[in-house]
């Protein structure tokens, strides 16, 4: 059997920062060419990166969002180039902005069909919500790591919630082995 841990694959980071000022998005938008801002749909300004690939959402207070991207450097690589961009239009913006990851959502495969009606069972029903008219998924929320993952019957998962990479693995493996304990996997 395939490591589960060894079949994680990030999807998205997101991560916050700021700089600390109200910017003028109308004009940002034309200074930045490449950049995408229709308040009618949206109230940011999306300025997209391609090495690392990732969007900004760069918002009147100064607050940006990175997501999209397919790790925390990833998402510190993209947020760094947004920076340079706007000190390139003369705007102030410190060294290095404190980045906060937000969330991490990653994929991981268990190499197993999994039985949902008895992981379920097994799991209790104070940490999971199954409702498989509603989501062919079960929800199992862990407390340590603060994570989310979702469980398919195919034996692949979501993980999402997460801060760090690590709990992205700590999580993967503490639901591996409850399972095991359990003997739940098929």
């Amino acid at each position: 059997m395939t490591e589960p841990a060894k079949t994680i694959e990030i999807q998205n980071v997101v991560a916050s920062t700021g700089i600390e000022q109200e910017l003028n998005l109308e004009q940002l938008g034309l200074d930045l060419g490449e950049a995408d801002y229709d308040p009618e749909h949206f109230p940011g300004l999306v300025y997209r990166t391609q090495d690392p690939k990732a969007a900004a959402l760069i918002f009147r207070s100064g607050k940006i969002v990175c997501t999209g991207a397919n790790s925390e450097e990833a998402a510190r690589g993209s947020l760094s180039i947004v920076f340079d961009a706007l000190r390139d239009l003369g705007i102030d913006v410190v060294e290095s902005p404190p980045i906060e990851v937000q969330n991490i959502v990653a994929s991981v495969d268990f190499g197993n069909r999994l039985n949902l009606n008895a992981i379920a069972i097994g799991l209790g029903l104070e940490n999971i919500e199954y409702e498989p008219e509603q989501f062919p998924g079960l929800v199992y929320r862990l407390d340590e790591p603060s994570v989310v993952v979702l469980l398919f019957g195919s034996g692949k998962a979501v993980v999402t919630g997460a801060k760090t990479t690590e709990d992205v693995t700590r999580a993967t493996n503490a639901v591996e082995t409850r399972l095991t304990d359990l003997g739940l996997f098929e």
